[in-house]
């Protein structure tokens, strides 16, 4: 019995070039009637208004603000988690409702997909596999987290950025809880609306992946843009990352998780350091 003389190799891994190449896994019907599709669009204006779209503006507009004053832009100040009252207790109960809000944005995008036949499963929102969703949510946290804290200090020392104070909430008992709380009401209102919902949407609508990964990252970026050009740049670079990672797994879960812990370590990181850590702004 013969042998070939070639022996077959195995195929190549896939590599970053795959990553590069967007996978439609799961992906929904396109929408072609002209009135869901105007019904749509109409759809996302209003949602984006009401959010994440006019925060968007209110960004650009404290960023020029801020570009107008004589003083530099690293001698500014953007905080993040300030207080709400006077009293301690009241300031809880505002710190309680701000998240609240942005748990309904997150929960708003969910509802208008799963109302107009989106399984919430589809776009990675169910509980089959809650491990690999935390190790995967760990693994795009030390992704971006890191790197992001070198570019804003570089851009800050470049005179590029405000100085960002991720809290200035006074010492209280409920500090680090509500911190953490507000890190994950962050992640879940950007997640699910600018990836979730925004890219589901996109696709039935029949935008190209690559199209519709770029709007979703530069609209993530622009709602940053009070904090300087830094967290602009810093912020499309992990809409980029993040917005490809479920275009490639439809899986939301590990996105909330990544960006929930990267909240969580600068909101009680900060809290904890600030006046005590010599390198930090």
């Amino acid at each position: 019995m013969s042998t070939s003389s070639h022996t077959r190799l195995p195929p190549k891994h896939p590599g970053l070039r795959a990553w590069l190449i967007p996978a439609r896994p799961d992906e929904p019907a396109k929408v072609t009637d002209a009135g869901e599709r105007r019904a749509l669009i109409i759809e996302l204006v209003l949602v984006f208004t009401v959010t994440l779209g006019l925060a968007a503006l209110q960004s650009l507009l404290s960023l020029i603000d801020a570009l107008l004053r004589t003083t530099p832009l690293a001698a500014q100040t953007a905080a993040i988690n300030v207080p709400q009252a006077r009293l301690g207790l009241l300031d809880l109960v505002q710190q309680l409702a701000g998240a609240a809000r942005l748990f309904a944005w997150g929960a708003l995008g969910a509802y208008l997909l799963w109302r107009g036949g989106t399984a919430l499963a589809r776009i990675g929102l169910d509980r089959s596999r809650p491990l690999r969703d935390i190790a995967g949510g760990a693994g795009l946290a030390a992704l971006i987290g890191i790197p992001g804290l070198g570019l804003y200090l570089l851009v800050h020392a470049l005179g590029l950025n405000l100085t960002v104070q991720p809290s200035t909430l006074d010492e209280a008992w409920w500090r680090a809880p509500m911190l953490v709380l507000s890190a994950f009401a962050n992640s879940v209102a950007e997640e699910v609306l600018i990836v979730g919902y925004l890219l589901t949407r996109l696709r039935q609508l029949g935008a190209s992946e690559n199209r519709a990964l770029w709007l979703s990252a530069l609209l993530r970026g622009s709602y940053h843009l009070y904090q300087g050009f830094g967290g602009f740049v810093g912020n499309i670079a992990m809409g980029l990352v993040y917005g490809r990672v479920w275009q490639r797994t439809n899986r939301l879960w590990a996105l909330i998780i990544g960006h929930g812990l990267i909240d969580v370590v600068a909101f009680v990181g900060y809290a904890l350091l600030r006046g005590h850590a010599s390198w930090l702004p």
